[in-house]
């Protein structure tokens, strides 16, 4: 076994695998942009190298720059993780060139299956059943769009270097196949150097299932079971979990085994995904289910499947990667319970799902689950990376058990000012078709409303009003403060009563919305006093940094946080808390104005529209690449562009006015 292991990544994986190298005696070698300098992965290592700006093109995926990292630090092996060069045949041939281990499977295999088009027709001489559709090497617009059209839409655009969403696009009308395709391909040469696509016929109740797979050098190829990765959103994965459910043991055999078959095509070695997207329409069925693509690398799902099967993925990867032979045969391979993973994003829901970055002022995570996370607090979420900032793993003994922890353990997440999508998850893990294990690929999409109908209850807007008067010297261990004397909201004094009960009267703003009440002047001595608000009257206890209402479950709650009040942490969501009229978070410009502005830091990468065009409603105007994804802005009315102020090729900063569109006479 080599004794030292450099991780060519960032974040929550580098962070997962420093914790087993850790444990088994191997000394931890880091890699880090400027923009991750003080980032929890570079504090975890035991050596760190800088290897260049925040730009992933000039550190992460700068090759050479990695390599010279490991030289300089006398690294004996290097882990890829997932994502920047983990797939990249040509820096395994150069790590293994260089005398250092490569923590994954051989350059043939990553080349055999790192392209979507090739690796289909390989699976189809292997004999696995593959999903209809065009991947041959034209690629001109006529013959694609000729190709879709025999299909039949709606047909799946899908870049074939492509993965995690990017490069994909669903089509479905003949008219909407040109613009569809040029953004697929600008994706696909922006996240992977290649603009290539295949066409797929879109399967209408899709259920995405994947099968884990391990090779060694010794000629075993065993299997771990599957997972179902159905619970997505723009084709990220969202929810997680394994086994699937619905699967019985027959069409479990029969996906395994297609598994096994690819992998041995390949002659793979390491860690690998075999993933297949099934009809759900009748049920899994194993003649409606096909091979789609392979993962030549650790999935960002792995510990659902380390969960059931007690196995340590990177260990088993160490292991092989050293010419060890794969610690348990097939039959010894367990799978017990259910394991569940939500992947915590930098995101805001309510603002269209859009990347939410900055620091994090407060970050506090559940306390009694396994939890991956390559932030920490008072670290910051930056524009360059992938938003996931962490992912919630559970294992209960059935699958009831584990969607109800999963969503207690979503709403208990706290995280301020960045946005993320806790209490969204935990609204997902307890919708009665998730919990009932009715699930496609199509669920969120189509329960879309009633998952982002999220609004403060009547206890957070209490808590506001505690949170409000307790910023502003009102809290009742002030004692004297609060005196026969009534003021108004504004604090000036309208009347004596010399019997009346003395109170403060507060207008404040929870998440937009108005909440005015009255703070009671009766208490018991112990921090507890009155709210009385929304005509009903509640007895609220600051805890700790918790508001306690009505001997209720702890709301949790800030104080003055930048820009706010305070904020209350309620479900899974973070509810900002103010004194005066607060306008909720932008969408890319306010309807009332016209103004498309940028929601975050980026780089203009189209203008479908100009200065003087005529759009509808929902019409795409400009596209913004920002955190490895397209963002299109689009007009909020029908009307007109009046102004167009960028460029494709621009940089732009976050709330810039890039065009300004005029609602139609």
């Amino acid at each position: 076994m080599f004794k030292s292991v450099l991780v060519a990544n960032r974040g929550e994986i580098a962070c997962r695998v420093f914790r087993t190298a850790r444990r088994m005696g191997l000394r931890t070698i880091a890699v880090y942009s400027e923009a991750d300098a003080n980032a929890l992965h570079v504090r975890e290592a035991d050596e760190a190298v800088l290897i260049g700006p925040a730009a992933a093109r000039e550190s992460y995926l700068d090759a050479a720059k990695v390599l010279a990292a490991a030289k300089a630090t006398g690294a004996e092996a290097i882990h890829p993780g997932y994502g920047f060069l983990s797939e990249n045949a040509d820096f395994a041939e150069a790590v293994a060139a260089a005398g250092i281990v490569w923590i994954g499977p051989k350059p043939s295999s990553i080349r055999a299956m790192g392209l979507k088009d090739a690796a289909k027709k390989l699976m189809i001489e292997a004999g696995v059943p593959v999903t209809p559709g065009y991947q041959g090497e034209d690629q001109s617009l006529e013959t694609l769009s000729a190709e879709a059209n025999r299909i039949g839409f709606p047909v799946l655009i899908k870049a074939v270097a492509g993965g995690g969403g990017k490069g994909m696009r669903k089509v479905d009308r003949a008219e909407d196949f040109a613009e569809n395709l040029a953004s697929a391909q600008r994706e696909g040469q922006s996240s992977f150097g290649d603009p290539r696509v295949l066409i797929e016929s879109y399967i209408t109740r899709p259920r995405h299932i994947e099968v884990q797979v391990f090779g060694d050098s010794h000629g075993n190829v065993v299997h771990l079971h599957e997972r179902d990765c159905s619970l997505q959103r723009r084709h990220q994965k969202v929810i997680e979990e394994a086994p699937a459910p619905g699967m019985d043991q027959a069409t479990r055999d029969a996906v395994t085994a297609a598994a096994v078959r690819a992998a041995r095509a390949v002659n793979y070695q390491g860690a690998g995904t075999i993933e297949f997207i099934a009809d759900a329409s009748d049920g899994l069925k194993a003649d409606r289910i096909w091979f789609m693509e392979m993962n030549t690398r650790l999935q960002v799902e792995h510990p659902v499947t380390e969960a059931i099967t007690g196995v340590d993925l990177v260990e088993w990867q160490l292991r092989v990667a050293a010419g060890e032979p794969i610690p348990l045969a097939q039959a010894d391979i367990p799978m017990k319970g259910w394991a569940m993973e939500a992947r915590l994003y930098a995101e805001d829901p309510a603002n269209g799902f859009l990347p939410s970055i900055g620091r994090l002022d407060h970050f506090v995570m559940p306390d009694d689950i396994r939890v991956d996370t390559g932030v920490m607090q008072g670290g910051e979420v930056s524009q360059f990376y992938d938003p996931m900032i962490a992912k919630l793993i559970v294992h209960e003994d059935s699958r009831e058990a584990a969607a109800a922890r999963l969503a207690d353990a979503c709403r208990e997440v706290e995280v301020w000012p960045v946005r993320t999508n806790a209490g969204f998850m935990a609204r997902c893990l307890d919708h009665p078709r998730f919990v009932e294990g009715d699930v496609d690929t199509g669920f969120i999409a189509a329960e879309e409303a009633s998952l982002l109908a999220a609004q403060p209850s009547p206890d957070a807007r209490i808590a506001a009003l505690n949170l409000v008067a307790d910023n502003h010297h009102l809290a009742p261990q002030l004692g004297d403060y609060l005196s026969p004397w009534t003021p108004d909201a504004d604090s000036a004094a309208v009347g004596f009563r010399l019997n009346g009960q003395a109170r403060a009267l507060f207008v404040a703003q929870i998440n937009g919305d108005t909440v005015q009440g009255s703070v009671l002047s009766n208490r018991t001595g112990d921090f507890t006093w009155r709210i009385e608000a929304d005509d009903r009257v509640a007895v609220s206890r600051v805890h700790g940094d918790k508001v306690v209402v009505n001997d209720g479950a702890p709301i949790g709650y800030a104080g003055r946080a930048t820009g706010v009040e305070g904020v209350v942490f309620e479900r899974g969501y973070a509810w900002p808390v103010t004194m005066t009229s607060h306008a909720g978070p932008s969408t890319g410009g306010a309807a009332s104005d016209g103004g498309l502005r940028a929601p975050m830091p980026g780089k203009i990468v189209a203008a479908p529209a100009k200065a003087g065009d005529a759009v509808t409603k929902g019409q795409p105007v400009v596209v913004l690449e920002a955190m490895k994804m397209e963002h299109a802005l689009t007009a909020p009315f029908d009307g007109v562009v009046a102004e167009f102020n960028v460029a494709v090729g621009d940089q732009v900063t976050d709330g810039a006015v890039l065009a300004v569109v005029k609602a139609a006479d």
